[in-house]
């Protein structure tokens, strides 16, 4: 069984400033009111802690696990007792920056660090011009973490959704849950937002988890929001709409195994016409 137990679950779609101290205090009263309204993990949106913008990374960039956000995380984790899917925050390391998940225990343990692998590099006329690359490095593995006494969740960060391979290789090694923290805009977020999500789940019967930020209209980034959840089947369970809200959602084992055993994809699949993917593709937790 790939889930152990129940779970529930809570996306908390806030947005952030350019006040660091101010984005961590919000984040910690959220999960403090997630956690007391019985959620055993959170998830966190991408970029969290500082404007979701190329020239904000560098000014942003914190080392993990020394780093400001990395500590206030464990602690936050420890006080509240959940597991907490840190979004993603703009991380220095060796000479580089990259945009990255950090994920920690119960006891306040990191468990998971996921670069984004797949940099959002974009240009539609007219509409949106986003060059992560100009700042960021990618990342080179897929992540599969450990939520002890659970089962395992992958995890990728935003554009990664639309490369189906993170999530299989998650689906693949017992994943019960794909996580992406993600910040969709107003051009691509009508369009696929959703569907990527649908998609990403009904490939590979596993909850999908998507927590994108609150919108923010007089910021330089405007966010989709729409937090969800999309259950093994591929159908939408819970959706925020734009604002600030946490999404509450409860994981059930049963619906996993159902889903498999009665459209049983999992145990059909032709290895001898295309390869495993799960089995030639590189992962790591940390």
């Amino acid at each position: 069984m790939s889930l152990a137990q129940k779970l529930k679950i809570a996306l908390l779609q806030v947005g952030a400033t350019a006040d660091k101290a101010a984005n961590l205090a919000l984040v910690k009263a959220k999960v403090t009111e997630a956690a007391a309204n019985g959620a055993k993990l959170v998830v966190l949106p991408e970029c969290f802690n500082s404007p979701y913008a190329v020239t904000a990374f560098p000014k942003y960039a914190e080392s993990i696990p020394e780093g400001e956000t990395t500590q206030f995380l464990s602690q936050l984790a420890q006080d509240t007792k959940t597991f907490i899917i840190g979004g993603s925050i703009p991380e220095n390391a060796d000479g580089k920056i990259y945009n990255t998940n950090i994920s920690f225990n119960p006891r306040g343990e990191l468990i998971g660090k996921h670069r984004k692998v797949h940099l959002f590099d974009i240009n539609v006329p007219g509409k949106i011009r986003f060059i992560e690359s100009e700042v960021l490095s990618p990342g080179n593995k897929a992540t599969v973490i450990d939520i002890e006494g659970y089962g395992k969740v992958g995890v990728g960060i935003c554009y990664d959704i639309r490369f189906p391979e993170l999530a299989s290789i998650a689906g693949r090694k017992g994943a019960f849950a794909m996580i992406y923290p993600g910040a969709f805009n107003l051009t691509t977020g009508p369009l696929h937002w959703s569907l990527l999500g649908r998609a990403r789940s009904n490939d590979n019967q596993l909850y999908v988890l998507m927590c994108g930020p609150a919108r923010d209209m007089t910021s330089g980034y405007h966010a989709w929001g729409h937090s969800l959840v999309a259950d093994p089947l591929g159908q939408i369970i819970t959706e925020a709409d734009e604002k600030e809200t946490i999404v509450y959602a409860e994981l059930d084992p049963e619906l996993i195994e159902n889903t498999r055993a009665t459209i049983p994809i999992t145990t059909q699949r032709m290895f001898g016409v295309y390869d495993d993917v799960a089995a030639t593709g590189k992962c790591s937790a940390l």
